[in-house]
């Protein structure tokens, strides 16, 4: 039998290894995106300091350890065997709950899982015992769960999203106020105070609040308790007086400093606050282990009251897991795909909204903009235009082509995001409670966002929708993790080792499957061209963008419609399917293109405007063909999905014929564009009308079959539907080729160099 739990120990450390790649993958954006969005610190330098805050924060972190073992369920009322299916159950579930929303790209709460994990395990658990008793009811439920331990550590963890965003907003305001977008040309004071205040905060709460329910708390205690007053005075004034002097005279960047500190102290408070998620509750089985190992009473009549004692967790145990969060950090790439979105959320600059907006994010925007022309309304003119003064953004002047290297938001906003958010981080910590660090820096940065005017009238309803999706997607992982982990433990409890190892298979089965699908997506991704606007100064410069996009279209819609019709051919719904989600995508592509066109207008310089209307018109023509190719491709994948007659052997033919015409004629255009062979276009305009007539044919070929022979009515809906959206593609391409063909002249006409 004690083979058995030996086994499962073996088990669950490998699983908290696998939970700290995984769980730092997704965690390690909380701490790097305001450094990385700021581009104040290079990268390098923000990896060695966020390595250096993990590995500190990890050994600091020991006091946090009390939570798995006994913050969500009593201990005690659980034997030694239940205990481990407990903590088995939640790291299972654990692992493939971080992996999926890394997967997804998506920044989810590994707190948040912790927690619901512990809790729903517990509860099934408690169920199971309930059940075979015969005197106890789900009424006797609570006693199983430290319900007012469970109730504060939930409540804290939703509070922090309406704490969080609300002192990041009010701080960020004031910040702005006081120092505005200008505050490089302000006076050397005005940096050092709002340095001082922001290093104090920080080092306060790292070195005294966060020092605390450590093992090394006791040996300094006497110095701090009672002179923190006396602390904070003298750390202010020592900062502020040294970062006065670093500009005053030897010219230094003080924003690089504070932002440099603060990615060391989120660091340090995310793994002081987080390393619990990962390895406490394998520490909390091996504490178990070790009490059970030694008592001689069988595993189900071992009570785990031994858990609610403070334990401490040796310091190898954190020193390796520190390591483990240290090497992630630097070598995984799905890092990179989760921390997208809240540097997309939070950006200054306008563009393509990763978000669509929703009916609840308008009417969150259209509410907010009601309660402003009321506050408006209040205050005198005078007043709103010396704050309106305070948030006007400086024009920077940069050549055209740098524009893209700009940071998404200044040093203020990006210090203010640290500063506040390792301030509450470490406050969460001081005091034993697992605060989410994804909570806490996802809705800072969202409040500092909100009070810097980020988001404007043109963004608001994108972001505030992209808002309300990451908080819905926090419900969900709270919900999911209950569920998951309470049908693990059961299943555990059914099918005791089988169902571990089945398990354990099903997530090795899953973290090799991601891994692959991860990869093929990053080479995809490396290797695929998607339709962008660059930045456009000159004439030439239109014509060598506008090519690539053209050669782009034409080579992804020559394959799309080839494949429809194969596929529908042999009523493959779910290639047809595939095929959709690609049209889809393409038409997003050519979507944004049009939805950037004020961008790139302002891109232009005086000697090329006229180019606009160029750019414009082939913009609409590759809107119409990507919308028919749409329509073909939705019709077609309708038609299959409800189950319709097969298309006649005559229709198909007909169809395959049109293809291999319209593909051989889309690979010249492709190669065209490709190669700048302007010359050339003459030639496929000249061919247009074979094809034409070829499409018309075959109209009057069904018309015929429609008179003479049975048919049916919907394959005759389909097919005509078809064929004239073809005809429709056919002429957006000639037009967008006449188009091209006109301009290129008109450029050597005008002796301009293309």
């Amino acid at each position: 039998m004690e083979n058995i739990y030996i086994l499962m120990l073996i088990a669950l450390v490998a699983l908290a290894a696998i939970d700290l790649v995984v769980g730092v993958s997704n965690d390690a954006v909380n701490f790097l995106n305001s450094a990385i969005g700021s581009k104040v610190v290079s990268m390098r330098t923000i990896m060695i300091v966020a390595s250096l805050g993990i590995g500190v924060g990890a050994i600091f972190s020991s006091g946090m350890m009390e939570v798995a073992r006994k913050g969500i369920f009593n201990p005690g009322e659980f034997y030694f065997n239940e205990i481990m299916i407990i903590f088995m159950a939640v790291m299972i579930t654990d692992v493939l709950l971080l992996d999926f929303f890394n997967t997804l790209g998506m920044p989810t709460s590994t707190t948040v899982s912790i927690v619901f994990e512990l809790l729903g395990a517990a509860v099934a658990m408690a169920l199971i015992k309930i059940a075979v008793s015969d005197t106890e009811t789900v009424a006797n439920l609570s006693q199983y769960i430290n319900t007012e331990k469970a109730v504060l550590i939930i409540s804290g963890i939703f509070l922090s999203v309406i704490v969080a965003f609300s002192i990041g907003a009010i701080v960020q305001y004031l910040s702005r106020l006081f120092l505005t977008f200008n505050f490089e040309q302000k006076p050397t004071i005005y940096g050092a105070l709002f340095s001082g205040i922001a290093l104090t905060s920080i080092t306060y709460f790292i070195f005294m609040k966060g020092l605390k329910g450590t093992a090394y708390y006791k040996d300094i205690k006497g110095v701090l308790e009672g002179n923190e007053l006396m602390i904070i005075v003298i750390a202010f004034f020592t900062w502020t007086a040294l970062s006065f002097i670093l500009t005053k005279f030897l010219k230094f960047n003080l924003y690089k400093i504070i932002i440099t500190v603060g990615t060391f102290a989120l660091a340090l408070a995310f793994a002081g606050n987080d390393l619990v998620n990962f390895i406490g509750v394998p520490m909390a089985a091996w504490n178990s282990y070790e009490a059970w190992s030694v008592s001689g009473v069988p595993a189900d009549e071992f009570s785990m009251g031994v858990l609610a004692g403070k334990v401490p967790t040796p310091q190898i145990f954190l020193f390796v897991a520190g390591m483990i969060m240290v090497v992630t950090l630097w070598f995984s790439s799905k890092a990179k795909k989760v921390a997208a979105t809240e540097v997309n959320l939070a950006r200054q600059s306008e563009g393509h909204e990763r978000f669509q907006p929703n009916s609840l994010s308008r009417v969150v925007v259209r509410s907010t903009i009601g309660m402003i022309n009321g506050i408006n309304y209040v205050l005198p003119k005078s007043m709103q235009q010396s704050i309106g003064k305070r948030f006007e953004k400086p024009v920077v002047n940069l050549p055209k082509n740098k524009v893209y290297e700009l940071p998404a938001f200044d040093a203020i906003r990006a210090s203010t995001n640290l500063m506040v958010a390792g301030v509450l981080i470490s406050i969460a910590t001081s005091y034993k409670l697992p605060l989410s660090t994804t909570y806490v820096t996802f809705m800072v940065a969202m409040g500092t966002s909100l009070a810097d005017r980020a988001w404007d009238r043109e963004s608001a309803v994108y972001r505030v929708a992209g808002v309300l999706n990451v908080i819905g997607g926090w419900f969900f992982t709270a919900f999911i993790a209950f569920v998951t982990a309470g049908i693990f433990t059961y299943l555990i409890h059914l099918g005791s080792i089988t169902a571990v190892s089945l398990l354990l298979l099903l997530v090795l089965f899953l973290l090799v499957r991601n891994f692959i699908k991860h990869k093929k997506e990053e080479k995809e991704t490396a290797q695929k061209r998607v339709i962008k606007r660059a930045e456009l100064i000159t004439a030439k410069e239109v014509i060598d963008e506008t090519s690539d996009h053209i050669s782009e279209v034409i080579t992804r819609v020559d394959k799309l419609y080839t494949n429809v019709v194969n596929n529908l051919s042999v009523q493959d719904l779910s290639k047809l399917k595939k095929i959709d989600k690609h049209v889809v995508k393409l038409n997003a592509e050519v979507d944004t293109l049009k939805d950037e066109a004020f961008y790139f207008i302002k891109s232009l310089d005086d000697s090329s405007v006229e180019a606009s209307r160029f750019y414009l018109m082939v913009l609409g023509y590759l809107q119409d063909i990507s919308q028919s190719i749409s329509y073909i491709s939705k019709a077609s994948y309708k038609h299959v999905n409800n189950n319709h007659k097969h298309l006649k052997k005559g229709q198909i033919k007909d169809l395959k014929i049109i293809d291999n015409q319209l593909s051989g004629m889309l690979k010249e255009i492709a190669v065209i564009f490709h190669n700048r062979k302007f010359s050339d276009i003459s030639k496929i305009v000249d061919e247009k009308q074979e094809l034409f007539d070829h499409v018309s044919k075959s109209i009057e070929k069904q018309i015929t079959r429609i008179r003479s022979e049975e048919s049916s009515a919907k394959n005759t809906t389909l097919y005509f539907g078809n064929l004239l959206e073809t005809k429709d593609l056919i002429s957006a391409i000639m037009n967008l080729l006449e188009l091209y063909q006109e301009f290129h002249f008109n450029m050597k006409k005008a002796n301009i160099k293309i």
